[in-house]
């Protein structure tokens, strides 16, 4: 490298975030004007970033602020039971979360009763109506059986579900991976069914992808518009990939990104494994063979004879 080249070696290896979203984002867009891929669409809501961002346990709210920036997610969700809207040094997270360009999904983490999860439904629902954001009227649910596994109750989710839908709300909720439950959480009134990758927080990917092949294939086969939405367990972007590779509509995390070395960083990553899934997806892949299959012609080669053979008189 020459002394008047701007960048170090170690920039190279390691280039700075704003250079690669430049590079990307110029791909992307070229992309994107070409293609007749429509929105995401849950209940009420349109959103343009299949992506959805949690804003949790981030080290500072700014860099959460620069997270969500960098992910391109136009829908961000906010625990009601959980989050704190005052940090320790006196912030409050609504100063850093912009109103006018994200719509809020409060959810019902932390709730271990369809009780309680109703509760704080409607708890988040009057929050987001005092603040006039549009996401006063759905929720994601989440109804807790076990606090080691965080797996969730599916008896207690699908009462939930039904009580919620009943009420008018458009309800996300989350699962497990199991087909039946899939299904019937959509008989009772779910706007979307959010089947978890692996259990939250654990950033182990995608440990089923059959079973969510299932699901997909259930509660599409009537309505192939039907939103599903793969939840939790996400580490990093090559989850976020298989998850829209197989079908998915969107894809919901947090951890991965508030919990990587450079958060805003893996952000960008996730915006953008987000695109490649979902294109690879409406592409169509090729189908796996057991052999080999040469990608160019044969005919009308020189020669057929493999290189370094010897003519034989």
């Amino acid at each position: 490298m020459s002394k008047s080249s701007p960048w170090s070696v170690a920039a190279d290896i390691n280039p700075p975030l704003n250079h690669l979203s430049n590079i990307i984002n110029l791909q992307e867009s070229s992309l994107e004007s070409s293609s007749p891929e429509s929105p995401l669409i849950v209940g009420r809501h349109t959103l343009a970033s299949r992506l959805i961002v949690g804003t949790g346990r981030y080290d500072t709210m700014q860099q959460m602020k620069d997270s969500l920036d960098a992910s391109g997610a136009d829908c961000v969700t906010v625990a009601v039971r959980r989050e704190k809207l005052y940090e320790r040094g006196g912030q409050n997270i609504l100063d850093f979360l912009d109103l006018d360009r994200y719509t809020l999904l409060p959810n019902t983490a932390g709730c271990y009763t369809a009780v309680d999860a109703i509760r704080a439904a409607k708890l988040g629902r009057e929050i987001l109506r005092t603040l006039g954001n549009p996401g006063a009227d759905w929720v994601k649910l989440e109804v807790l059986g076990d606090s080691k596994t965080l797996l969730p109750d599916p008896a207690a989710t699908v009462e939930a579900c039904r009580e919620l839908a009943a009420e008018g709300f458009s309800v996300l909720c989350y699962t497990s991976d199991c087909p039946v439950t899939a299904r019937r959480l959509k008989e009772v009134g779910a706007a979307s069914v959010m089947p978890a990758g692996s259990p939250i927080g654990s950033g182990q990917g995608l440990l089923n992808p059959n079973n969510l092949r299932i699901v997909l294939e259930y509660l599409k086969e009537d309505d192939p518009n039907y939103p599903v939405i793969v939840d939790a367990g996400v580490g990093t972007a090559s989850d976020v990939s298989e998850a829209f590779e197989l079908g998915g509509d969107g894809v919901l995390l947090n951890t991965a990104i508030a919990h990587a070395r450079d958060p805003v960083r893996m952000a960008a990553a996730m915006k953008h494994a987000a695109i490649a899934g979902r294109h690879a997806f409406l592409a169509g892949r090729i189908p796996k063979r057991l052999y080999g299959t040469a990608s160019s012609p044969s005919e009308g080669v020189i020669s057929t004879r493999p290189y370094g053979s010897e003519t034989k008189e």
